[in-house]
């Protein structure tokens, strides 16, 4: 998300390489690049300009003190502005009401509405809700099918549909249940459209009414571009929204609609979708989503994405047997490729590291992630000893390897140099700085919270 923004972002702090302070004159050049930046990426033209504005009132004049060079200070005042047109500070997502707290999620046909209902689901459950799911779209039968099937998965408590009945009533008949069922929270599932239409509006309007949530949830696809932008206005119009889910921004280049639809409906940007999976929910945070637009990395992302992929028990397992001196062999290695898989792959890991979003750009899309499958398929290629015992792997054995795997023989060579490296290293780090690696990353060093 946000690769072209943060090139072209780059591009225009580049254009103040050499100059002493920040003027009207020099800044202008950049203040372009910055503005076709922003239109390209799809952020409304109203927010482009109020955003122009602010930076060069701000940046004009600006003295450049101690070591920063005039790109750096303007990077700063870009990154105070784009904090404030996502809102400022981020927006703690508390359900302080009495129960049953009745969330409604409302969109168009195609932004995520049912994944999403299932991923605040689950998030609800690992804070000790109890959650009920319902769907109020009659017209697509898929749609309360699809989130029967994720409420299952994610542990929720699912309301089925009176066949024939309105929406309103559905969603009524929903509330009465949780109430009953003593439930902590009603996430309500709404139908969408592929545009916005009188009917969708009212229908919208008429379950509100019903149910009087909470929370009302604007979800917008983040590939929607100003499309975003006009639903924001229709949806914000016909509820009073408080607040905005953004789905799909890890296949979105741009991401405009991040820029957009905070400062169109006045709502605070809550939570943003980075995948299909019930965990790729990240709360949205304004300081930290900046960062990773001018290309500073995210490592509090990081940080959170470690502690969630990582198994804790097998990590101090694996410190335990090299403090042992027991070998590092492919079943360990197996398992360290698996854990990188669930981080998002190497490509996953950089853009969330500081410079690292400009690395990423380099990886062929996908072929990290396929190398890693690659690897994976040819050690289980091997036989059980052969993974315990590496040394054994004789020519004969490389070559059913790399049969087995439908691979060539130089790939199981270096499969074999990859883990005979790695083994060096578990060796030089020693079990105990092992150990406390792996206690840090899993977040278990004394008085780190979890």
């Amino acid at each position: 998300m946000f690769a072209k923004l943060t090139e072209r972002l780059g591009k225009a702090v580049e254009a103040l390489r050499g100059r002493g302070r920040l003027t009207e004159e020099n800044i202008a050049e950049s203040l372009r690049e910055v503005r076709m930046a922003l239109l390209e990426a799809d952020v409304a033209l109203p927010v482009v300009k109020r955003f122009i504005d602010a930076v060069k009132a701000k940046a004009v004049g600006a003295e450049v003190v101690g070591s920063l060079t005039p790109g750096q200070a303007l990077i700063g005042v870009i990154h105070d502005e784009l904090v404030a047109i996502m809102g400022g500070k981020a927006q703690p997502f508390d359900l302080r009401h009495a129960p049953p707290a009745v969330i409604l999620l409302a969109g168009l046909q195609g932004a995520g509405k049912t994944t999403t209902a299932g991923k605040l689901a689950r998030l609800l459950i690992g804070q000790k809700k109890r959650v009920l799911l319902v769907s109020t779209d009659i017209r697509r039968p898929a749609a309360v099918l699809q989130l029967q099937r994720l409420a299952e998965q994610v542990g929720a408590n699912f309301h089925p549909v009176e066949p024939g009945a309105a929406p309103a009533k559905i969603a009524t008949s929903a509330l009465d249940a949780a109430r009953r069922g003593v439930f902590d929270v009603l996430i309500v599932d709404t139908a969408g459209r592929l545009h916005i239409d009188a009917e969708l509006m009212q229908e919208v309007r008429d379950i509100d009414q019903a149910v009087s949530p909470h929370e009302r949830l604007f979800v917008v696809d983040a590939m929607a571009g100003q499309d975003a932008v006009n639903a924001a206005k229709a949806f914000g119009e016909a509820l009073q929204l408080t607040g905005t889910i953004l789905t799909k921004a890890d296949g979105d280049a741009r991401g405009g609609a991040a820029l957009s639809v905070r400062e169109i409906t006045g709502s605070p940007l809550l939570f943003i979708g980075m995948g299909e999976k019930s965990d790729a929910l990240e709360p949205f945070d304004p300081d930290r989503m900046a960062r990773r637009i001018l290309g500073m990395g995210d490592v509090v992302a990081l940080v959170e994405e470690v502690r969630r992929s990582v198994d804790v028990e097998e990590a101090q397992k694996l410190a335990q047997k090299v403090a042992k001196g027991k070998g590092f062999d492919f079943n360990d290695l197996k398992s360290q490729l698996q854990q990188l898989q669930k981080m998002g792959g190497m490509a996953g890991i950089l853009d969330k590291l500081p410079g690292g979003a400009a690395a990423a750009k380099k990886l062929a899309p996908g072929v990290a992630e396929k190398e890693l499958k690659r690897q994976i398929a040819l050690i289980d290629s091997m036989t059980p000893r052969e993974r315990r015992r590496p040394e054994i792997i004789d020519g004969s054995r490389r070559r059913r390897i790399a049969a087995g795997s439908g691979m060539q023989v130089q790939d199981v060579n270096r499969l074999l140099k990859q883990h005979l490296e790695m083994q060096r290293m578990m060796k030089k780090l020693g079990g105990g700085k092992l150990a406390r690696m792996m206690g840090a990353m899993a977040g278990k060093m004394p008085g780190m919270p979890r």
